[in-house]
């Protein structure tokens, strides 16, 4: 079974990466973007093939190591 997991930061917290990603955007002429959040997109491969074992298992790695859930968000597809 296949995981999709997107990480992004939580609203409010400063992203000075979609700042500088916003600045390098203006400076390359594309103009109207008014903001830039960035994030993490992890793909993950699973031999578990029951849909609420994995999910729970994926849910269990995000909490413990890969999103920091103080600052950031994430969602799971599972497919």
């Amino acid at each position: 079974m296949k995981a999709r997991i997107h990480v992004t930061l939580k609203h409010g917290v400063l992203d000075p990466q979609g700042k500088a990603i916003a600045g390098a955007l203006a400076s390359l002429g594309f103009a109207g973007i008014e903001d830039v959040r960035q994030g993490k997109f992890l793909e993950l491969n699973l031999a578990e093939t029951d849909r609420a074992k994995a999910e729970a298992a994926v849910r269990a790695m995000c909490e413990k190591l890969l999103a920091n859930t103080v600052i950031e968000n994430y969602t799971i597809e599972l497919g």
